[in-house]
């Protein structure tokens, strides 16, 4: 295969076998084409996660107690697994 010098992306609907364009293409030869299905987006009841979410403070505050090392710990989860 050689280099491609124009490429072009446009989208459309697979259906039923079929492809549909969403734009009507001119070309006077065969062309090669590479077809991508994209996944359908699921709208998600769950909260979408934000960086404000996440807080250095909030975090500090919630582990304050603790009295050890989060590499320790999983150091140790790690060991027990084995």
């Amino acid at each position: 295969m050689g280099i491609m010098e124009n490429m072009i992306s446009v989208s459309g609907i697979y259906e039923n076998g079929k492809i549909k364009l969403d734009k009507h293409i001119k070309s006077r030869k065969k062309s090669r084409v590479i077809v991508t299905f994209l996944d359908e987006m699921v709208e998600n009841d769950e909260k979408t996660l934000t960086k404000e979410d996440f807080s250095f403070k909030s975090s500090r505050a919630k582990t304050k107690r603790y009295k050890g090392s989060v590499s320790d710990s999983i150091a140790e989860e790690r060991r027990a697994e084995r």
